[in-house]
Order: structure tokens, then C-alpha cells, then sequence
């Protein structure tokens, strides 16, 4: 679906997937990232965590929109803008992964992933920057991986990108996705912006205009 010429699109992650996939969908927009320590903020359950973090950011972006003179701008503007924001962990073994932080975490859960498979949680927020209203929602996804030789795993913790990923896990890698199994659920929710759930919260956003 392409966007409306009435409609301004923030994407607020620094994430290469999430931008790939958000154009794939056919939408034209502009990269804000949050940059918050998402250490500090602590819940249970997978779901309930990556949904907190999505409204964090959410709420890091507006601070920072407010003291630039971009909310102004939009709250002046005729067009409706809309920003998502999103986060994903890892759940391997019944333990939440986030990025790993160090080659030592990066190798015992890349290697893990041979033993047993992982799911992934990734939340979606899209909130309505100008009236404030948000609309939340998160999927899962499972990953299968055959064994993954040690020679791979060291090619990737030396290259670096394991680092910036939930749970260092890497599904559209060319070392890694010959070695992936299967998928339970869909590509896009696993690089971390399900499509479909994408979709649904800006529609939903959009009817309440």
C-alpha cells in the first residue's frame, strides 16, 4: 500500500531491516532514532517488555521533536503524521535475549541456535505524533536452524552485525540463511517489523482521523 500525499511517515529506529521492510511496504518516510538505554527498563514477560521499549522510544523521539521545533511544525501542518516505533527480543531456552555485548555472549547464543530453536517477539507502536493516540500490538515468529559450524559463528561475531540484533540472531545473512531450517510465522517479523501488524496499526491509526 502506498502512502496518501496527506499522510508524513516517521520511522523512529536507526534499524536496516526495519527501513528495508517499511519501504518494501511501499511507504516514503523520515528516520528519527531514539537512543535510549534499553537496560533500564525491565518486564517479565517478552510481550509486555518489547512493548514498553516500543513506547519508550516513542516517548525519546517526541522529547526530542519538541525541542527541535519539528513537533510545532506538525501540529501546524495539515497532515496527519504517524511514527512507529518497535523492539524485538529473542526468547531462546525460556531466557529473553537482547543484543548480545560481547563476542563471549555473541558465540554462546549464536551456537545455542544449533541445539534449539529460537522465537522471536518484536512489538509495533504507531502513534498519532499530533493527537497523541497510539495503537500497540506484537507478533512472534519461530526460527529452526540446522547445525551452525564454528567457522561461521567466529566469521560473524568477527564482521560485527550479531552485535546490533536481538539475540545475535541473523536469519538473512549469506552465511546463515542456507543453514536456516524453517520459519514459523514470517521473514519480516523475524528482521523485526511484522508487515502485516505494520499495516493494520497505521489503518487502524488513520480511521480515528
Amino acid at each position: 500500500m502506498a502512502a496518501s500525499s496527506a499522510l508524513r511517515l516517521i520511522l523512529g529506529s536507526s534499524s536496516a531491516s526495519r527501513r528495508q521492510i517499511l519501504s518494501e511496504m511501499g511507504y516514503k518516510f523520515t528516520l528519527l532514532s531514539a537512543d535510549i538505554d534499553e537496560k533500564e527498563i525491565r518486564k517479565e514477560k517478552p510481550e509486555e517488555l518489547v512493548v514498553a521499549l516500543a513506547h519508550a522510544k516513542a516517548d525519546a523521539i517526541l522529547e526530542k521533536m519538541k525541542n527541535n521545533g519539528m513537533m510545532k511544525e506538525i501540529v501546524d501542518s495539515q497532515e496527519t503524521t504517524l511514527m512507529i516505533t518497535a523492539d524485538q527480543v529473542v526468547v531462546h531456552d525460556g531466557v529473553i535475549r537482547e543484543k548480545p555485548s560481547t563476542p563471549e555472549e555473541a558465540r554462546k547464543f549464536i551456537k545455542g541456535y544449533s541445539e534449539s530453536h529460537a522465537a522471536t517477539i518484536g512489538s509495533v507502536l504507531v502513534t498519532n505524533v499530533k493527537t497523541g493516540a497510539r495503537k500497540e500490538g506484537w507478533d512472534k515468529a519461530e526460527v529452526y536452524f540446522h547445525k551452525i559450524p564454528d567457522e561461521v559463528v567466529e566469521s560473524l561475531i568477527e564482521e560485527g552485525d550479531v552485535f546490533y540484533v536481538a539475540g545475535g540472531l541473523l536469519v538473512e545473512h549469506p552465511l546463515t540463511s542456507p543453514l536456516v531450517e524453517a520459519i514459523v510465522g514470517t521473514i519480516d517479523s523475524v528482521m523485526g517489523l511484522p508487515k502485516a501488524l505494520t499495516e493494520k496499526l497505521i489503518k487502524e491509526s488513520l480511521s480515528e482521523q
